[in-house]
């Protein structure tokens, strides 16, 4: 077997063993694709301090993430449809998680159920949800996350309505596949993928089949699905939610300040800078450009977390740098659960860690917390707000 030693060995061996469908749809954005490119290419123009002749000794990464102590910044972010990039992919996922001390947020739109996953784990992970216009629907997964030990909320807010991904479209995205003549040549060369996918019996939208009123099938998931985004929601809604969750509350989605100040006011434990990974707004900002703005508007009032472009532990590093809290890692973990399932998600996870451990040591740190933009070298307004040039935004 070939060594792996970053995410991209990873995401090759992903592509080779993920049949075509679903290798699109974890790599693609939305419209051009311009934020999603965006979101690695601005990671890259942001370079880092060498410091020499310091002690490196008794490095120490670990921390905590909305109030859990983490083996190190990190935690899996939800990803729809993990169960068809690898049979049982959530719970998979999970584990590997719970093991290294990450935590693992399961999305609304899952293969495997919340109380799938809960039967195959120990400790508590975290809940995504998307906020349907079926209340009682919303009301019953927030409460079967509850009786599952659920134990944080993971609320995205910048999903009422599908971004255009031109490929998934073209693909006729479905789970499971539709054995169209283009999908069952391309499943000919997948055999490990398929050999899994036939001991397994989760092969549908766990949370929704059978829990949603009218949805039995894949045919009635598609049309409900598509109805359902709640286009009203709204800062009265989040306030309400929150409330009737009762628990802890993180809110992802957020990418403008004015945003995350309503999210501080509305009480939520944690914001997640994010863009869902360029699948949204084609041309929006990047995370990480946007990631100090949002720290220096709220940072004192609400944990500030980030995501999309995580590729590498020096990503997740830069992130924190900037006062992120800790990130969020999608892409690298779905290529590793791909590449070799739990095996290929620890693998990501040793990988990011080393990556983070080795680059702080080299900056002349100790301690994660100890990181700030000291450590970094930052591209000339790459951390100004959007309009700060603007003279019409100026304070008279």
């Amino acid at each position: 077997m070939a060594v792996m030693t970053s995410i991209e060995d990873l995401r090759a061996q992903f592509h080779r063993r993920v049949p075509r469908m679903f290798t699109e749809y974890v790599e693609s954005g939305s419209w051009t694709q311009q934020t999603l490119h965006d979101n690695s290419a601005d990671f890259a123009q942001i370079r880092l301090r060498q410091r020499i002749a310091v002690d490196m000794s008794d490095r120490r990464i670990a921390t905590t993430m909305a109030g859990r102590d983490v083996a190190m910044p990190v935690a899996l972010a939800p990803v729809g449809l993990t169960g068809m990039i690898h049979a049982d992919g959530e719970i998979a996922a999970a584990r590997a998680a719970e093991a290294f001390g990450v935590p693992y947020t399961l999305s609304t739109m899952s293969i495997c159920s919340i109380e799938d996953v809960a039967a195959h784990t120990s400790k508590p992970f975290w809940f995504q949800l998307y906020v349907m216009k079926d209340e009682g629907f919303v009301a019953d997964i927030m409460r079967r996350a509850r009786a599952a030990g659920c134990d944080t909320l993971v609320l995205t807010l910048d999903l009422q309505m599908l971004g255009q991904r031109h490929r998934d479209i073209k693909n006729g995205l479905s789970a499971p596949p539709k054995l169209t003549l283009p999908v069952m040549l391309d499943l000919a060369t997948k055999w490990r993928w398929g050999k899994g996918m036939l001991g397994t019996k989760r092969r549908r939208f766990g949370n929704i089949v059978g829990h949603a009123e009218g949805v039995s099938d894949a045919s009635s998931l598609m049309s409900w699905t598509a109805e359902q985004f709640d286009l009203q929601l709204d800062w009265a809604k989040v306030a309400r939610l929150k409330e009737q969750w009762g628990g802890k509350l993180i809110l992802k989605g957020i990418l403008d300040v004015e945003d995350a100040r309503m999210a501080a006011k509305v009480g939520a434990d944690a914001i997640v800078v994010s863009n869902h990974g360029g699948r949204q707004l084609d041309g929006a900002l990047s995370g990480i450009r946007m990631l100090r703005p949002i720290v220096e508007a709220v940072g004192d009032e609400v944990e500030v977390l980030m995501d999309s472009g995580i590729r590498s532990g020096q990503d997740a590093l830069k992130a924190v740098a900037l006062g992120a809290r800790g990130v969020f890692i999608g892409r690298a973990y779905i290529y590793g659960l791909g590449a070799m399932g739990d095996t290929g998600v620890t693998r990501a996870l040793e990988i990011i860690r080393k990556e983070f451990d080795t680059t702080m040591a080299l900056c002349g740190e100790r301690d994660m917390h100890d990181l700030g933009l000291h450590n970094l070298i930052l591209p000339p307004g790459f951390t100004d707000p959007p309009g700060a040039d603007d003279p019409k935004t100026e304070p008279a």
